[in-house]
């Protein structure tokens, strides 16, 4: 039986599916034996008559198991980016093109007793999805997602193991330490003194992408009168930049979650950063597709 892999659909035809008795259909067909034999020490046609219901039953519930699975048609669905701790949610698109609803159908994880059980109705589309802890950054794959079914009186268990490539990119941690953003070198003198013009404090306007968190007035956003920062003569909108060279942090990792915090932090302000790694500089920016491109490149460092 040869495989389907990577992003294409997955349709289960009859041969793909496999199926076993479970404990209860064991437990059923021990039940059956044992009415035969008491049929036959017995002669008693009754017993024999149930004995024969009992194994056509047995017998008629493989076929209806198997088609619960039969002419579906899988395929992987979106799976959103997820940060380190978090919950990597693999996502699968299930369809159902016959004119039945499949009934209790189950999705799960190999080495998880948790399991998805949903009802597909006829001619619909289904979306499931199977979290799994993300332990480290990276791209993280989903580990052997299953498609099972017992339906209809758990005497069998038909399945089919799906090989997709479900993948899930994994953000580092953010730090948990409160270290503050980046000076703006350029708003610095020779000397590493802020210009002597903004000593000149002359008001407050409304916060505006760019301005800097360090004249952010915290005290008018306590009162609740909104978010101000403090103008001083010569005051410039400025941009920072968070560069891996000069970030602290015990060993790479913990440099990297820095980074992490930093830019959620300055996304949350509206500050334009730029962002240096080994190799890779993107210009100062501010927006959703700015964190997320530097994002996207602290996971692949």
């Amino acid at each position: 039986m040869s495989k389907q892999t990577g992003t294409n659909p997955i349709y289960l035809s009859y041969r793909r599916i496999y199926i076993l008795p479970t404990r209860r259909g064991f437990g059923f067909l021990l039940l059956i034996a044992l009415l035969m034999l008491i049929a036959f020490i017995y002669n008693n046609n009754l017993v024999y008559l149930l004995s024969f219901l009992l194994a056509s039953l047995f017998f008629i519930t493989i076929l209806h198991t198997v088609k619960s699975l039969a002419g579906l048609t899988i395929s992987k669905g979106h799976s959103p980016n997820v940060f380190v701790g978090e919950l990597a949610e693999g996502s699968l698109t299930i369809y159902n093109p016959s004119n039945t609803q499949r009934y209790s159908v189950q999705f799960g994880l190999d080495k998880q007793t948790t399991m998805q059980l949903v009802d597909i109705p006829a001619k619909q589309k289904l979306q499931v999805s199977l979290p799994q802890p993300a332990t480290k950054r990276g791209w993280f794959a989903l580990t052997n997602p299953v498609i099972y079914c017992d339906y209809p009186f758990g005497l069998f268990r038909a399945w089919h193991r799906l090989h997709l490539d479900i993948k899930t990119l994994v953000y580092p941690r953010p730090s948990m330490q409160e270290c503050p953003l980046p000076e703006n070198a350029s708003s610095l003198d020779a000397q590493g003194n802020a210009p002597k013009g903004q000593d000149d404090f002359y008001g407050l306007q409304a916060y505006q992408a760019g301005d800097s968190i360090r004249h952010i007035h915290w005290r008018a956003l306590a009162k609740g009168q909104g978010l101000y920062t403090r103008q001083y003569s010569g005051t410039q909108s400025t941009e920072i930049w968070l560069d891996y060279e000069h970030t602290m942090g015990a060993d790479q990792e913990e440099r990297l979650s820095q980074m992490c915090r930093w830019i959620l932090e300055a996304d949350t302000v509206g500050i334009a950063y730029g962002f240096k790694l080994v190799g890779l500089k993107i210009e100062p920016s501010i927006g959703t597709q700015h964190s997320k491109k530097c994002l996207e490149a602290l996971a692949l460092f």
